[in-house]
């Protein structure tokens, strides 16, 4: 056998024993596998017992508990509508404790922006306050201009309590007082000089950071109502003209039996017509915003007197500088509380006329509110007759002192 022979014959030897190596592995580790998993098996079935009856039911109880069947409960009607009403009381309670967090926010916010801007701040404002505010009944504002000084006497000398009366009113009764105005256009000028004068003799002032015009009353009735708010912690907060003749005791008689309702707004609720056309009075320069031509605005309580509760008067606070001005103010209040939950109150007694249809009714029992002439949006020559209005319909003094709130 030649060399070349040899080799290829050792070469075929030495790939056979390698293959031969690789199957006997394999092999060996598949036998090993399957005794080792026999091995396990024969050892866990040593170790399993068969449980016993007892054993069987207790695994059958832990089971049920685990999956139990739902039961048919019996629900009581009278304890679901007991849970309901608790759940209406907390909402309520939620809504109150908001609606003075928000109260103390606006008040913060609003003296502090008073600091900052240098703002004339009434007597009241300055005064150091107590870190706990006394809850008043209602905040009486009394729409006044510079040019109505002899109306300013006319309500003194009417419904309108002076000195000690005033201020046992806001002690005993709960009830805030006060003319309302601004300044004029030249801070500090004759006209500002003259009220300041006022004020000294009376005390009876409300001052507003506002530029009194009569196509500024928009601007001014919101700014009364954060002002006012900030100052005094009252449950309703109240706007009335200087030409109204008012009866103190009956108001507050009327706002009271709403007290415990949130989000109030008083008035005679009314529904003019949108005036387009210019030169006309009550003129809508926005009339394109409600419609066609001919269209009524939303129903909103009439200018001369209306009232409304704490949480709206925190509302307009907190909103002040987002809130829209429409020409009238009236209008202007409607819209505010556009798409918020308020209770609209129509009340006629608000919005009596003059003599004799005031007397007619203090003589049936039923005391009007408020008294004007619609013709005058107001009464007529005010200054010159609310004293005749205030002997044939006021409620009296006594009714004032003995009345309960």
């Amino acid at each position: 056998m030649s060399t070349k022979m040899k080799g290829e014959y050792s070469s075929s030897r030495s790939f056979a024993s390698r293959r031969y190596t690789i199957l006997l592995c394999l092999g060996s580790f598949c036998l090993g596998l399957f005794f080792t998993d026999r091995m396990w098996s024969i050892q866990e079935s040593k170790g399993m017992s068969r449980p016993s009856v007892t054993e069987a039911e207790r695994l059958k109880l832990i089971s049920e508990g685990c999956n139990p069947k739902p039961k048919e409960v019996k629900r009581d009607p009278q304890a679901l509508l007991g849970q309901v009403a608790n759940t209406h009381i907390a909402l309520q309670t939620l809504d109150k404790t908001i609606s003075s967090l928000e109260m103390e926010l606006a008040a913060a916010r609003s003296v502090q922006e008073s600091l900052q801007n240098g703002a004339p701040v009434s007597d009241d404002m300055g005064k150091k306050q107590p870190q706990v505010k006394r809850r008043y009944l209602m905040v009486v504002g009394i729409n006044t201009a510079f040019s109505s000084r002899k109306r300013r006497d006319s309500i003194r000398a009417t419904w309108m309590p002076q000195g000690e009366k005033r201020k046992r009113l806001e002690e005993e009764k709960g009830i805030i007082i006060r003319f309302v105005i601004g300044h004029s256009a030249t801070a500090g000028g004759i006209l500002d000089r003259a009220i300041e004068a006022e004020d000294r003799k009376h005390g009876d002032f409300l001052r507003l950071d506002h530029v009194e015009g009569y196509l500024e009353l928009s601007g001014k009735t919101k700014t009364y109502f954060s002002t006012a708010f900030s100052m005094w912690d009252a449950d309703f907060y109240v706007k009335v003209d200087d030409d109204v003749h008012v009866n103190i005791a009956t108001l507050g008689e009327t706002l009271v039996r709403h007290r415990k309702k949130p989000r109030v707004y008083i008035g005679c609720m009314k529904s003019g017509p949108v005036l387009s056309h210019k030169g006309v009075r009550y003129h809508e320069p926005e009339y394109w915003k409600f419609g066609e031509n001919g269209n009524k605005y939303f129903r909103h309580a009439t200018g001369q007197l209306y009232a409304i509760s704490r949480d709206l008067a925190s509302y307009i606070s907190i909103n002040q500088h987002v809130l829209h001005k429409y020409a009238n103010e009236d209008v202007s209040l409607g819209a505010w509380f556009i798409g918020i939950d308020v209770k609209h109150i129509d009340d006629r007694r608000l919005c009596c006329g003059t003599p004799p249809d005031c007397e007619w009714k203090a003589q049936a029992g039923n005391i009007c509110v408020a008294s004007f002439d619609w013709s005058c949006s107001g009464i007529c020559r005010s200054a010159d007759r609310i004293k005749e209005v205030h002997r044939r319909c006021g409620e009296g003094e006594k009714a004032l002192w003995s009345a309960t709130f």
